[in-house]
């Protein structure tokens, strides 16, 4: 075993449902504006247009069920999303391969500072402050696409306090999976422990402290999540 210079950072593990296993994030990569209703609510062009991909750090992914409000914002919002985890990768991946890298599936949120998002939008700087602040990806526990196959069609909502805000469909995705799989494998080599979020239905908004988010999606069960 190699000595490091300094204590080695933990490896950030995620729960995988009906097992004592955790599963091992590598690299977080996810896709903007995949619904089309949500391109237009974001101001964008809904036609299909190449993806394109931001990155969260492996510890922002958080299976606590609590959300902190963070420091040097007033304007957070969910974004509900499926989230795609591989146990293999490489690059130049064929769409029809590509589901056979899959591990699992798990519900999640990408929580965004929209206020500072907008800033850095407005100065064409990166989002990172945006999105990849700490437990900004609430995510729930992983199945393995052994047991459930791969969803491509199922409603996906979130509902805060109890009112509905945000309802889709998976089969409504600009970009499926697979394509999701290839696309990045051109640009980037996956690797197990790689994780994917796969992008938001329509409705984002605000959050305050003391809120309660509920995501459930067909197949994957629900989770919740409160903003403390």
């Amino acid at each position: 075993m190699p000595e490091y210079a300094i204590e080695q950072p933990p490896v950030v593990g995620l729960p995988v449902a009906g097992s004592d296993a955790l599963f091992p994030v590598r690299r977080v990569y996810c896709i903007g504006r995949n619904y089309a209703a949500h391109t237009v609510e974001m101001g964008g062009d809904p036609d299909r247009e190449p993806p394109f991909f931001f990155q969260k750090n492996p510890d922002n992914l958080d299976a606590t069920g609590e959300f902190p409000y963070p420091d040097k914002s007033s304007d957070v919002h969910h974004e509900v999303e499926l989230s795609v985890m591989l146990k293999s990768g490489g690059t130049n991946i064929s769409i029809d391969k590509a589901l056979d890298h899959v591990y699992g599936y798990a519900l999640s949120i990408d929580m965004t500072r929209r206020d500072l998002q907008g800033e850095a939008k407005q100065l064409r700087r990166p989002w990172e402050i945006g999105k990849a602040f700490e437990r900004s990806g609430p995510v729930g526990p992983i199945h393995p696409a052994s047991e459930i196959g791969h969803p491509d069609h199922g409603r996906i909502a979130l509902t805060v306090n109890g009112e509905p805000r945000q309802e889709g469909d998976l089969n409504q995705m600009i970009w499926k999976v697979p394509e999701m799989i290839s696309y990045l494998s051109d640009y980037f080599e996956l690797a197990p422990g790689d994780v994917i979020m796969s992008g938001t239905p329509a409705g984002v908004g605000p959050v305050e402290r003391g809120d309660v988010m509920e995501v459930t999606c067909d197949g994957l069960g629900s989770m919740t999540v409160t903003v403390i």
